[in-house]
């Protein structure tokens, strides 16, 4: 019926489907269309700079993927469908909302596969890989709660910014330390800032951070690469480690393991991290329960010195229209 008669109301647009082509209009496109096999029909994007698959890196090398300017809506007729996530502005009959950003908990983020699955005709494509995924989620959570013991381990997410750290308590970040096994920072915790120039302040996060068996600073850093333990012992302003079980035991984390070889600052954390939940988790039962035989994807350990993981257009070696297969983590 949509190749017929063109719909576009406030409720109501159609797309003829499977799309011929398709653009990203969007700060975070992750790697569903991997998963689905569709870079071949990617032919548009309004920035690379959020973009780590190295397969998507190589197309906008080789000019096959075209740089468009967000300013000049005319650029975007040329394509099937534009996926963007922003709601707030007026955009054209051909985009369609894309946000699995946005939603509370780790599989929900993933499940977006089966949204793009219906645009390309791929939805047993997407219901196969949402479930190996799905699966491999729960195992590793059954996993998780047979390491816990009576105390679990205690873990904060942390942000520095001006001289003022906050905790964060993004939904689905706190949904991935109970999945994991571990329990978020005390809930009656309801002072949002502490200014590291105010002694009260500083007394007041140190106390806080004197419970805290695991740390994820998700401070920006320009240059993650000399983002180091020293760089978050200087901002928290830290004398004696004694107290703090999270340094003495090494267990300091920041989710910039992987980014683009680019002069943008871009993680995977925003890209296939969305897509495969299951390894974000892998990666906190191990900083939660470490047996050291494990290589973590997305999370690199502060305290043990671990590096980046640079990822370049060299890097790709398949066929990049070729669907790629989730990883799936031993799960007994």
């Amino acid at each position: 019926m949509a190749a017929r008669t063109k719909y576009c109301t406030s409720r109501i647009k159609s797309f003829i489907i499977p799309l011929s082509n398709y653009s990203v209009a969007t700060d975070s496109f992750p790697g569903k269309e991997r998963l689905l096999g569709l870079l071949g029909s990617f032919k548009g994007i309004t920035t690379n700079g959020s973009i780590v698959s190295q397969c998507v890196l190589k197309l906008c090398e080789e000019g096959e993927i075209e740089m468009i300017n967000r300013t000049e809506p005319q650029q975007f007729q040329q394509f099937a469908a534009n996926f963007i996530s922003s709601t707030d502005e007026a955009w054209a009959c051909n985009f369609a909302a894309f946000l699995p950003s946005g939603e509370g908990a780790p599989l929900q983020r993933a499940e977006w596969i089966k949204y793009l699955g219906v645009f390309t005709n791929l939805e047993a494509r997407a219901n196969q890989v949402y479930t190996a995924i799905k699966e491999n989620y729960m195992c590793l959570t059954r996993i998780a709660v047979s390491k816990a013991t009576p105390v679990k381990p205690t873990v904060a997410w942390m942000e520095y910014n001006n001289g003022i750290w906050s905790f964060t308590k993004e939904a689905f970040k706190l949904k991935y330390v109970e999945d994991a096994g571990g329990e978020n920072i005390d809930n009656s915790i309801n002072k949002n800032t502490y200014n590291t120039s105010n002694s009260d302040d500083l007394d007041e996060l140190h106390a806080i951070l004197c419970t805290v068996d695991v740390v994820i600073d998700e401070t920006q850093a320009s240059d993650p690469i000399n983002y180091t333990a020293s760089t978050f012992i200087k901002n928290v302003a830290v004398e004696d480690n004694s107290c703090f079980a999270f340094l003495t035991n090494k267990s300091l984390w920041r989710y910039d393991k992987r980014l683009a070889n680019t002069t943008a600052l871009a993680l995977d954390w925003s890209d296939g991290a969305i897509s495969q939940p299951q390894l974000v988790l892998a990666d906190l039962i191990e900083a939660l329960f470490p047996t050291g035989n494990y290589t973590t994807t997305y999370l690199r350990n502060l305290s043990k010195e671990e590096g980046v993981v640079r990822i370049n257009p060299e890097m790709c070696d398949r066929d990049s229209s070729t669907a790629m297969q989730p990883t799936i983590i031993p799960c007994e």
